[in-house]
């Protein structure tokens, strides 16, 4: 479990494909890693491999259809945060790092001090995001400011855009999403009394 709120980045230093899957090298000051870990990378749930010069993660076929994590490149920087720990401080919201769908940023403007950032909705997800409700992007747990039925939008603060990836983020480039997972237990719960 995590909270969406990133603590670094670190910086992609090795990409490999493998059969069935692929090994992400990043560089990071992320402190007392170790073997097995649970990492958010970009909202991605990933198990630490090795701890060396740099963490080694593998993402396998599953991860890489669903996520943004298929495309990143030697030199991409990418959100990371440690799993909470059970006396941990929940500051954000409750995120499993399962990434429910990618999304495209549409438009970013800077309003004052803060920034706006609209995102498609792909539909798949679209019944689950509700305005001033709780959505991840890339790992950051953000509120949704406003929505349409193809696109929402969220406001930025300066110390996030600054600690995070949003202040590289540009139109067209990709994200990964994940909704509120309290919506999907709410809608199976429904179902069954239906």
């Amino acid at each position: 479990m995590f909270t969406g709120i990133v603590e670094t980045t670190g910086e992609v230093r090795d990409v490999r494909d493998e059969e069935g899957g692929r090994r992400i090298h990043l560089e990071t000051d992320l402190a007392g890693l170790a073997y097995g870990d649970s990492i958010a990378v970009d909202g991605t749930c990933l198990t630490v491999e090795e701890v060396d010069e740099s963490v080694e993660l593998f993402c396998s076929t599953e991860t890489l259809d669903r996520t943004t994590l298929s495309t990143v490149e030697p030199g991409d920087a990418l959100n990371l945060e440690r799993a909470l720990a059970a006396d941990g401080r929940l500051d954000g919201h409750f995120v499993q790092g399962h990434v429910d769908a990618t999304a495209e940023v549409l438009e970013v403007e800077q309003v004052c001090e803060d920034w706006v950032f609209r995102f498609s909705l792909p539909e798949e997800v679209g019944r689950y995001v509700v305005e001033k409700g709780s959505i991840t992007v890339d790992g950051i747990s953000l509120t949704v400011a406003d929505l349409d039925p193809d696109s929402f939008s969220v406001a930025v603060i300066p110390a996030t855009y600054d600690l995070t990836t949003m202040g590289r983020m540009e139109p067209g480039d990709g994200v990964n999403i994940e909704v509120d997972v309290i919506a999907k237990y709410v809608e199976r719960l429904l179902d069954g009394h239906r």
